[in-house]
């Protein structure tokens, strides 16, 4: 039944009023943001603002902390600078975002959204926050195509997307230009589409393929397809002046206080270079040393993320228990003998006793950092003193406040321990010379082990999610067709299931 003809029988049922009818619309329908032209007033005076973003690795997901992502935590910080609380309407695909926008039910879209052509028509742009560019991605092993002329298999890109615009731009110069385009499928499924042979090529953005090349490093680059152009959030052309003016401040305003380099770096920072061979080698680790180890791990990870002990590990030994050295550090978590025998430790090639002084050493590095520095900078800060020692760290920092930086923040100070090198510096320092680039490098491995982990993780557990429906499936089967004897062997765990 249409939305009038249930309003006509509201009508005769309680004689209702005009007004009445339209609060009716918008409990009912959304349709509240429509009726009254949104407005930075009206946020405030409500108390929350509302944002349409997309579900994914750039955007916005969940985490056994809560959710987090890019666009949600610029977003949330968006909230805390009105002093209103974020609300977020996530939608799965994007066909299904502009909608949301066009409709008044979100006051803007972030969504990690290229600032396009056709968008700049319809929608009002806020200040861009990065820059992306597109990539035509192939499966590794396969003929890499350089150009467009190269292309010759299946080519498919998720519609309404700037890809698809860019190829339409693309067509007016060449004609034998064609591919497809999926209504439900995201680029980041698409990557596995290409992976599993299905099709030969799809297009992502760089940001989005830095996150995946961890997971799926055999998707290789074949070219740019698109030159770098700017990120920002839309908002309606219907919408009052005044949203699109507090965007432009509060942008000019993270823009210089150094938070949107921080959340850059927190995201993307470590992600910037890509060794498939490392790569590939840690995965093949993961599934192959990892499950001896893993039960220690997660023994120690009460105090540490189990898989962040595990990222450091690797990152130290590659999980080799007899590892050593030419300085001398030994065993899984590579402890030098004064460390071991602070922590307790007897045997630094014993892999329980060396995971459980590694554990410890981490926590009291966390612990030394000052509380005000919050988290995950607090943690990279730790990890660098684990590799260079706390002193040197507090020597890059001093650093770092003389040149103007915040030497709380680890996008910062990274720029400045290599300085530790450089006699000019680190004749000034009360440590002296350091290698300063290691605990740099060593860190961000160890970042990106610890993303991989956490998603490889993730993965195992909705894998054993998946397994226990089909099981319960199977199970409520066999009730319904009766008890099947202990001694009968049961049928394809496939055929139940495809009848059900």
């Amino acid at each position: 039944m249409s939305m009038e003809i249930s309003l006509q029988k509201l009508v005769r049922r309680s004689a209702l009023s005009i007004s009445s009818i339209l609060l009716m619309c918008f409990v009912m329908f959304g349709c509240q943001q429509n009726v009254e032209k949104a407005s930075l007033q009206r946020i405030v005076e409500r108390g929350y603002v509302t944002i349409g973003t997309l579900y994914g690795p750039t955007s916005y997901y969940l985490e056994a902390e809560g959710p987090t992502g890019f666009e949600y935590e610029l977003a949330k910080k968006y909230a805390d600078y009105l002093g209103v609380k974020l609300v977020v309407v996530p939608a799965y695909h994007i066909e299904d975002l502009f909608p949301k926008l066009e409709s008044g039910n979100v006051d803007f879209l972030a969504a990690g959204l290229a600032a396009t052509t056709n968008r700049l028509e319809k929608y009002n742009m806020a200040p861009s926050y990065d820059r992306i560019s597109q990539k035509l991605v192939f499966k590794q092993g396969n003929i890499r195509p350089r150009k467009l002329d190269d292309l010759t298999g299946r080519f498919m890109v998720t519609a309404r997307t700037s890809h698809a615009e860019n190829l339409e731009k693309l067509k007016r110069t060449n004609n034998d230009l064609s591919w497809e385009e999926s209504s439900e499928l995201d680029s980041e499924e698409l990557l596995l589409k290409v992976l599993e042979g299905e099709i030969d090529y799809t297009v992502i953005d760089s940001n989005a393929l830095a996150i995946s090349r961890r997971y799926y490093p055999e998707i290789s680059i074949g070219f740019t397809i698109k030159q770098p152009e700017p990120l920002a959030w839309l908002v309606s052309k219907q919408a009052d002046t005044s949203i699109l003016a507090s965007l432009v401040e509060f942008f000019g305003q993270v823009h210089h206080d150094g938070t949107l380099l921080a959340l850059d770096d927190k995201y993307y920072g470590h992600i910037e270079k890509f060794n498939y061979v490392d790569t590939r080698s840690f995965i093949k680790a993961v599934e192959t040393k990892l499950p001896k180890y893993q039960p220690i791990f997660e023994k120690y990870g009460e105090e540490v993320d189990w898989r962040l002990l595990a990222a450091i590990s690797y990152q130290e030994s590659h999980w080799k228990p007899n590892a050593r050295s030419p300085t001398g550090v030994r065993g899984m978590m590579m402890l030098t003998l004064p460390t071991a025998k602070q922590m307790g430790i007897t045997s630094r090639l014993d892999v329980e006793q060396s995971i459980r002084g590694g554990a410890k050493y981490i926590k009291k590095m966390i612990d030394k950092v000052p509380e005000r520095i919050p988290h995950p900078d607090r943690l990279w800060f730790a990890l660098a003193s684990y590799n260079v020692g706390f002193g040197h760290l507090n020597d890059a920092r001093i650093i770092t406040q003389q040149q103007g930086g915040d030497p709380d923040r680890w996008v910062e100070v990274k720029k400045r321990l290599p300085l530790l090198k450089q006699k000019k510096f680190y004749k000034k320092t009360k440590y002296g010379y350091a290698r300063g680039d290691e605990p740099v490098n060593y860190v961000e491995n160890i970042r990106r082990y610890y993303d991989t982990l956490e998603w490889m993780d993730e993965q195992a557990k909705l894998k054993l999610v998946e397994e226990s429906k089909k099981a319960k499936q199977l199970e409520m089967i066999e009730n319904q067709n009766g008890a099947m004897p202990v001694e009968t062997t049961p049928p394809p765990l496939e055929a139940p299931i495809s009848s059900d």
